[in-house]
């Protein structure tokens, strides 16, 4: 399995400069790419090959007066962001011919240096190296400093330098794990557990164990709400508006940072004590147009939800999704009878049938356990298996303690 280890950069002033100029003519060529493709359509032509477009608007280019600059970075990152732009146009594509899964993909834009992420990316055969004294050096930007939090646990196949909207660097690696190694990681435990998740509790189990929602958002809306305000009244194009612009999307990056780092340790933690895991498939893009929304998003179901798949396709569990009309509030789960919808504000009930009195949540996800066909054998193997994709992420650390992630 690929995954993403990634580190904070600390580039100087020289770096951070080469960085923008990276950043720009990958940009560049990216728009240039996606112009071609679009005069061809217009046009009525068939669209320029990769190897056509490769040489037309890198190497010809740069004989150019008009693109001579491109030569002052790498040619990786150049070919690179060509390579992005020919798997925009596949997804796109495949996405028209219902070929892949997920909402409908628009065709690529032209993208802006005004946007919230840049990045580059260094393959292999870029020479990129990290030095003895465990810094990253980069082909035309230098050595830059790189706040490890971990070792790598094998060579990486490329690195990719992202610059976030809060003017943060980071360095992503890609790196082939190693199934042998995560299977002594996580042993076999022949336990299984459902999971509901909720708002007033971020998730109950059914072991009973509840996990209050942090709420990150919420906790810090007052101090978003007065970066808004400053950066509302400061003049358009003013450096002063660029510092509170700043400072909002600093504010920003500590919520979704605090969030993520809640979700890997909960998710790790479930992971590793179960050897199989039910979980609602909630339809979150809904739940989110309702009068809820700050809050479902503020949860991050989706988000928990998908390291729970890759973490489980990792390291040998099995997830198992129950499908979101299945009534598991509505079942007693001692006896089994179907007791009708209940309304939200009521959150303890009474079975009729068999009189055990019931906690909502508590109730559900053990109904999900049970649903999901969650029962271990004795060897520790979960009956019904659901297989699922990974996913390629993973984290790494900022080396600020508030920032730290956990895998």
């Amino acid at each position: 399995m690929q995954l993403r280890y990634s580190f904070r950069l600390y580039p100087d002033s020289g770096q951070r400069t080469a960085l923008a100029r990276a950043f720009g003519c990958a940009r560049v060529v990216f728009n240039d790419a996606v112009r071609a493709r679009e005069d061809a359509r217009t046009a009525g032509e068939a669209f320029p090959a990769a190897g056509e477009l490769s040489k037309r608007l890198i190497t010809e280019a740069k004989q150019t007066a008009g693109r001579s600059w491109l030569g002052e970075v790498s040619a990786v990152v150049l070919q690179q962001s060509l390579r992005d732009a020919e798997a925009a146009y596949r997804n796109f594509f495949a996405s028209l011919k219902g070929a892949r899964k997920g909402p409908k993909l628009g065709p690529p834009r032209f993208k802006s240096r005004k946007d919230n992420r840049q990045s580059i990316r260094f393959t292999a055969n870029a020479r990129w190296s990290v030095t003895g004294s465990g810094r990253l050096n980069l082909p035309k930007i230098g050595e830059v400093r790189v706040k490890w939090s971990r070792t790598l646990p094998a060579q990486p196949s490329s690195v990719t330098v992202v610059k976030d909207a809060a003017g943060r660097y980071f360095a992503s690696f890609v790196i082939d794990t190693d199934p042998a190694a995560d299977a002594d990681r996580m042993p076999d435990t022949g336990r299984s557990v459902g999971i509901d998740l909720g708002l007033t509790h971020f998730a109950v189990l059914s072991d009973g164990t509840k996990i209050d929602s942090p709420r990150f958002l919420r906790r810090a809306e007052k101090k978003l709400k007065k970066a808004q305000r400053e950066l509302s009244r400061k003049q358009q194009g003013s450096r002063n508006r660029e510092k509170t612009r700043l400072k909002v999307a600093r504010a920003h990056a500590q919520v979704t940072d605090a969030r993520r780092e809640f979700h890997h340790q909960l998710s790790t933690q479930l992971i590793r004590d179960n050897q199989a895991i039910g979980v609602e498939d909630l339809a979150v893009s809904a739940l989110a147009r309702t009068r809820l929304a700050k809050s479902v998003h503020d949860a991050g179901w989706s988000a928990f939800v998908r390291m729970l798949e890759y973490k489980a396709a990792r390291y040998g569990r099995a997830l198992v999704k129950i499908g979101r009309f299945e009534p598991t509030s509505q079942v007693c789960s001692a006896c089994g009878v179907k007791d009708g919808p209940k309304p939200l504000n009521v959150r303890e009930w009474t079975c009729a049938a068999c009189g055990a009195v019931h906690d909502r949540d508590h109730n559900a996800a053990i109904n999900i356990n049970t649903a999901a066909g969650l029962a271990v054998t004795a060897c520790g193997a979960p009956v019904r298996p659901e297989p699922v994709l990974a996913q390629r992420e993973e984290t790494g650390s900022h080396g600020h303690p508030p920032e730290r992630r956990a895998a």
